[in-house]
């Protein structure tokens, strides 16, 4: 079953670019990751789903009812945080969690009392006192208070410290496990790769690409580090590799995109060199292409270590944020 989806989604402010032709589905008890930098239209997509504005065109729907026709109904059964929290002044954070429990019209007490606990939040704190992450921990309970089938959170953990952040993503797993589905929109990949079974990658408004995450991890690129090489021959070594590289097919996403042939090769079949850096007598480079060649050539000069990797899942992101 399908408890998100979008058709065509499409917004703009003014002749501004919010996002473009956007589809997607995320199914039920998934955990899924929604990737991209900033400004690259993930808040819009999810103000749209929660009916907070309208698309300019295409159609979304929450477990099966389009956002635009029963938004209420839908939003009692949604936990949401926003990338930033504003509350009412001259309250406290007890006051607060009382008004969202009675906004869905939920005893939601003894969660409360639960939750900030187990994330070190006072509830007899003024709001207007609280610090940045305090506040998210504010947004994190009002989400999880009422114990919904569907979270969906907006770069949730900013502001947060690492011990906070460790026992968020552990109710969330919790909550994941029992049934429940998590739609996760965050820049930082190392949340993604190790929170979320799938994910899609928006850049400049539109899905570059969607998979699961340990397809989104394979690439046939490698991370090139040598040591004790001259960093002039290896730029000139890696330029004749460019130049004798006669295959004209061009690349193809890393990860798989919706659009593609089910067949197509991650990262492409033509050489492609990325990344390339010098440090401390070492120079490493991304490298897609062929290896052999690499390898056969590389014999050729004079360097004192080298190992080939495989590139952390941010590299291979860092391919379509380009």
């Amino acid at each position: 079953m399908d408890i998100i989806t979008t058709d065509h989604l499409t917004k703009y402010y003014g002749k501004s670019r919010g996002i473009i032709d956007l589809s997607l589905t995320v199914r039920k008890g998934e955990f899924f990751g929604f990737i991209g930098p900033n400004g690259a239209g993930k808040s819009t997509t999810i103000r749209i789903l929660l009916g907070l504005i309208h698309a300019s065109s295409g159609k979304a729907s929450i477990f099966g009812t389009n956002t635009s026709s029963d938004r209420r109904q839908i939003l009692e059964n949604i936990g949401y945080i926003p990338s930033e929290a504003m509350f009412y002044h001259n309250t406290t954070v007890a006051e607060l969690l009382r008004l969202s429990a009675n906004l869905r019209r939920k005893d939601c007490s003894a969660e409360a009392l639960r939750l900030c606990e187990r994330l070190q939040l006072d509830p007899n704190q003024k709001t207007d006192s609280l610090s940045l992450g305090n506040r998210k921990k504010v947004s994190i309970v009002c989400a999880l208070q009422h114990c919904p089938d569907l979270y969906i959170f907006d770069e949730p953990t900013s502001g947060l410290d690492p011990l906070i952040q460790k026992e968020f993503f552990d109710l969330l797993r919790e909550r994941n496990a029992q049934g429940a589905t998590i739609f996760l929109s965050s820049h930082i990949l190392s949340e993604v790769q190790k929170y979320c079974c799938r994910a899609a990658v928006i850049r400049e408004g539109q899905i570059a690409a969607c998979g699961d995450i340990a397809q989104l991890s394979q690439t046939n690129a490698k991370r090139i580090t040598l040591t004790g090489a001259d960093e002039q021959q290896i730029r000139r070594l890696l330029e004749e590799i460019r130049r004798t590289d006669t295959n004209t097919q061009p690349p193809a996403s890393t990860l798989t995109n919706p659009n593609s042939e089910p067949d197509a090769e991650p990262y492409g079949k033509r050489t492609d060199i990325r990344d390339f850096r010098t440090a401390d007598n070492t120079v490493t480079f991304l490298f897609q292409g062929n290896i052999k060649e690499l390898m056969d050539r590389l014999a050729h000069i004079s360097y004192t270590d080298i190992t080939v990797t495989e590139p952390d899942l941010n590299e291979i992101f860092m391919h379509f944020y380009e």
